[in-house]
């Protein structure tokens, strides 16, 4: 079967069919019994299927339905049912799906989508062939992950199955996860942390333990579950990682705490560091979870109060470029760039402008221009700054967000903080500082009177907003839609 998913998976099971694949509160299901519901979903699915939809609740159906799917050598166009009706129609249709995989009660979500099939009858309406034979080639699409777009309209990451099997090698070579380890799936379907949770642990014959929406309802219940099903491994944002920073103790079973999706700082994680190994990650969507590791333990939290994002993964390259495309000294800072087996084939659909970040060299491989901007330190490892599309004009004159959040949470009595731009009546841009404070309180004058040892007047944020916490939306990020504006007339 090549260099494919679905071929590891079978590899995996054929080595032992009896090591535990799934596990949840009141079931576990060993890799034969996985295998075994991938064959019955797969063998209803119609002659010629080449791209499915799922929508399902986190559970082992949901893992076997897209093992089901690439078993055929199709692709999966995953959302989560509790997205917008609008977004899943729009996700769904862009990608050309066959079909969708759902469940009874998520069929009002796909009001307009021709072909739903739902709770594991599936397709079977349609009958299967007698002997079916099914082709996996490593150059097929494994999956197309839907993003937010600068246009807009959210554009879809098409990853191949290659991309895939070259980030389980990767994750493997850092990371050695195995039989006997338990990965807990936490993130949803959207975002490539789920990429990672679940093909790096059962390509690689560890566990993958799912809780309930009742247990990820905060972070103790989160942790017990880990507790009771001996969970070694957790993927996450830094927001739910400095959550368990605040925690009296941890679980023992975790030996690995893997932060990304966005900037992990040195007070997110510093009394986790000598209760398990703490990675700090990197990667777009679009170069398959992640390019970069940093071993927090080994390292140190640079001036800015973050952590490096470390050296390229196994199969990967990564360059610091100028505007030009010419790599810079070390040192100086240029736009991170992307090479090896993780770079994706570029967004599906009509995204010509978006697709430029994505260019064939004469080799015949591709690069791929991240956005961000960063320097290579004089120890080798990479240091990530900020978005090259950060930048507003305050006043006429042009001010770097991050660095300004950055201040922020090197002040005194600052727990946490985010620091986003607005424009007011007439257009023009100003700040807001959201700040939750830390044990004892803060003042709002000395906030910024610490800010202005070190930015000047036009950058400290016009409003600060104290905060009980950041809310997060379902993918971990900060949910400004939860955050109250201070409205700034002209």
């Amino acid at each position: 079967m090549g260099d494919t998913i679905y071929g590891l998976f079978k590899d995996i099971v054929n080595k032992d069919r009896s090591a535990p694949a799934v596990i949840e509160d009141k079931r576990t299901l060993s890799f034969g019994d996985l295998s075994d519901l991938v064959d019955k979903i797969a063998d209803t699915f119609p002659d010629g299927t080449k791209a499915v939809g799922i929508v399902m609740r986190h559970r082992a159906e949901m893992i076997a339905a897209i093992l089901a799917v690439l078993k055929v050598g199709a692709m999966y166009v995953p959302a989560e049912p509790s997205f917008p009706k609008g977004r899943i129609r729009y996700m769904m249709e862009e990608a050309g799906v066959d079909f969708v995989l759902t469940e009874m009660q998520f069929l009002s979500r796909l009001d307009g989508i021709k072909q739903v099939y739902y709770d594991c009858s599936l397709c079977r309406a349609i009958p299967a062939s007698a002997a079916r034979t099914y082709n996996n080639n490593e150059d097929d699409l494994a999956y197309i992950l839907y993003t937010s777009g600068t246009t807009g309209r959210p554009k879809g990451v098409s990853v191949t199955n290659r991309n895939v099997c070259h980030y389980v090698r990767a994750f493997e070579n850092e990371f050695h996860p195995g039989k006997g380890d338990i990965m807990l799936q936490y993130s949803v379907c959207s975002f490539d942390i789920f990429v990672e949770e679940v093909f790096t642990s059962l390509l690689n014959g560890a566990a993958l333990a799912i809780p309930s929406e009742d247990d990820k309802k905060d972070v103790k219940s989160t942790m017990d579950f880990v507790e009771r099903h001996h969970v070694s491994m957790l993927s996450g944002f830094p927001y739910f990682l400095a959550e368990m920073n605040h925690l009296p103790s941890i679980p023992s079973s975790l030996r690995l705490l893997i932060s990304g999706g966005d900037v992990l700082r040195g007070h997110h994680v510093d009394h986790l560091l000598d209760k398990a190994e703490v990675y700090n990650t990197y990667g777009p969507s679009e170069t398959t979870v992640c390019a970069s590791y940093y071993r927090c333990r080994d390292g140190e939290v640079l001036e800015d109060g973050t952590y490096s994002i470390g050296h390229p993964v196994m199969g990967t390259e990564i360059r610091i470029l100028d505007a030009a495309g010419k790599e810079v000294p070390h040192g100086e800072t240029g736009e991170i760039c992307i090479y090896g087996g993780g770079v994706s084939n570029g967004y599906t659909g009509d995204h010509e402008e978006e697709n430029k970040a994505f260019e064939k060299l004469p080799d015949g491989s591709t690069m791929y221009r991240s956005g961000d901007l960063g320097y290579i330190m004089p120890d080798g490892n990479i240091a990530f700054l900020r978005r090259k599309d950060t930048q507003v004009m305050i006043y006429g004159k042009r001010v770097e967000v991050m660095e300004v959040e950055s201040r922020l949470y090197q002040c005194s009595g600052v727990k946490q903080a985010i620091v986003r731009p607005f424009t007011d009546e007439g257009g023009l841009s100003y700040m807001i500082a959201y700040v939750v404070p830390a044990e004892g309180g803060l003042k709002v004058s000395k906030i910024r009177e610490e800010l202005s040892e070190n930015l000047t007047d036009f950058m400290i944020p016009e409003f600060i907003v104290k905060m009980p916490e950041i809310p997060l939306n379902m993918n971990g990020k900060p949910d400004m839609s939860r955050m109250p504006v201070v409205m700034k007339e002209a």
